[in-house]
Parts: structure tokens; C-alpha cells; sequence
């Protein structure tokens, strides 16, 4: 297997967790937090909830256009990484607080890390001409 198939696969994957999160905080954030333990939010929190779905939704498009041309739609990947590295530190930093427990973040404890580990090794590497188009 080579660089861009390890790439499109990885591409896939962090698509289909957004396609998740999407449905999950648009669809059904009160079950969706409940199923994680954390305590019912405010109405308020299940709006701003949805408006994180439609990004998750968003990112899940950026990720099969990615994966289709990772060369021409590489920002989308550099866009990634930076989610998934504010994701990550989000998380660490509401676990140090005691805001949130290990149990109830599950997966995003290290998901982002391998996440950004599998972006960041496989990332096209193309010459600076061919990424800008120059």
C-alpha cells in the first residue's frame, strides 16, 4: 500500500467519526449526552450543539473531497489537524479541570492524537509548486 491510500483511508475514517458527531449533536444531543453521563445542559447548549453538528457535517465533506484530491483539497487536511489538536487540548484541559471524567470522554481522549499522528505521517508530500498551484 502506498502514502496516498493510507492517506484516503485515513481520510475516510475521520469523515465517517464527523458523519457521528454530526448526527449524534444535531439529531440527538440529549441522548447523545446522557449516553455519556454528563448531566442534562441548559436548552440553550442543545442550539450550539447543532450548530457544532453542521460543522461536523461540513468537515465530513471536506474529508471525501479530500480523499478524492488530496493535492488540490489539501487545506481541508490542514484544517483537520488544527480541529483535531484543539479537540485534543480541549479535552485534556476539561479533564485536568474535573469538568469532564475519563469515562465520560471516551475515545476523545486519544482519538484526535492518532488522528492527527495518521494526518500529519501520511500528509502529501508534493513539492510547494504543485500544492499552490504555482
Amino acid at each position: 500500500m502506498n502514502r496516498k491510500l493510507f492517506l484516503q483511508i485515513t481520510l475516510v475514517v475521520v469523515g465517517i467519526a464527523q458523519i457521528f458527531f454530526g448526527v449524534a449533536f444535531t439529531f440527538a444531543p440529549v441522548k447523545f449526552s446522557s449516553m455519556l453521563g454528563l448531566a442534562p445542559a441548559p436548552q440553550w447548549a442543545y442550539w450550539m450543539f447543532s450548530m457544532f453538528g453542521a460543522r461536523c457535517f461540513a468537515f465530513a465533506y471536506g474529508m471525501w473531497l479530500a480523499m478524492r484530491n488530496p493535492i488540490k483539497n489539501i487545506h481541508w487536511i490542514q484544517a483537520m489537524i488544527v480541529v483535531q489538536i484543539v479537540d485534543w487540548l480541549g479535552t485534556l484541559y476539561y479533564l485536568a479541570n474535573g469538568g469532564i471524567t475519563l469515562a465520560q470522554v471516551a475515545s476523545a481522549s486519544y482519538l484526535p492524537l492518532i488522528f492527527i499522528i495518521l494526518l500529519v505521517i501520511f500528509y502529501p508530500r508534493e513539492k510547494t509548486s504543485t500544492l499552490t498551484g504555482v
